[in-house]
């Protein structure tokens, strides 16, 4: 087998989660922490290869001021997570990110719970995909391994996907329904290459499980944030980031 390198993305998100549970209200001139870009700077040092963070509508973790300073301040390329609205678009305009992943959002969830309906949503999502890739941004569709959707995705102008691997974390534990998911995953990536897309994939992966995905063909980044920061509570960021990193090592396509 050929060996590919697979690209991390660490995702900063819940590290703001942390942050506004003591800091929802704004003060001048305290000192708000954890800092979500000062785990990124570190995350960077570790060798992580990009960083991603979700702006969501009801501002729950991440703030547009950080999203800023991310692009501003680190030096990898910024994954900007959003949803499909004109308020999200807007930004990203302005922001003119490396690349923007647009996930569903739904206000009762505690974080992502499944991929974006991207056939029933492919009107609006034809016409901001054109506008983000006109300020430069690649486009990925964080989507279950749906061929259908996989096939909207092509269609409606996408560069990547993100394959949504939160069902296999969730069955790990149970061998048959975990083959049962992996064998959507492998399905989904045989597709999406054969469409042209590149595949990333994430969402539930951790250094008990991530090994697991590596049957996956054409796997091109893999973006991980909760269980990166978890870690890091125990080992410190770039250990946790370097632990990932040489997990990913083994890696072939």
């Amino acid at each position: 087998m050929k060996k590919m390198k697979l690209r991390l993305g660490v995702n900063v998100d819940h590290v703001a989660t942390v942050r506004q549970a003591r800091y929802r209200e704004k003060v001048p001139g305290m000192i708000a922490e954890p800092d979500p870009v000062g785990f990124a700077l570190e995350a960077q040092k570790a060798g992580a290869h990009g960083i991603t963070a979700h702006l969501r509508e009801d501002r729950r973790h991440m703030q547009e001021e950080d999203i800023r300073r991310l692009k501003r301040e680190v030096a990898l390329p910024l994954n900007l997570e959003m949803a499909n609205t004109a308020e999200m678009v807007k930004f990203a305009l302005a922001l003119k990110p490396d690349a923007v992943c647009l996930v569903p959002e739904n206000r009762q969830e505690v974080t992502t719970e499944g991929g974006l309906d991207v056939f029933g949503h492919r009107i609006s999502l034809q016409k901001n995909i054109v506008r983000l890739r006109d300020v430069g941004a690649k486009v990925s569709l964080f989507i279950d391994p749906d061929l259908k959707q996989i096939e909207f995705a092509k269609k409606v102008g996408a560069d990547w996907i993100e394959l949504h691997t939160g069902k296999f974390a969730v069955v790990y534990q149970n061998k048959r329904r975990r083959a049962e998911e992996l064998k959507r995953l492998i399905e989904g990536a045989h597709f999406a290459n054969k469409m042209g897309l590149k595949v990333n994939a994430g969402h539930g992966l951790h250094v008990r499980n991530v090994c697991d995905l590596f049957v996956m063909p054409f796997l091109y980044e893999l973006n991980i944030g909760h269980s990166i920061v978890s870690r890091a509570l125990w080992v410190g960021v770039r250990n946790a980031v370097k632990e990932m990193l040489v997990l990913m090592k083994e890696y072939r396509l």
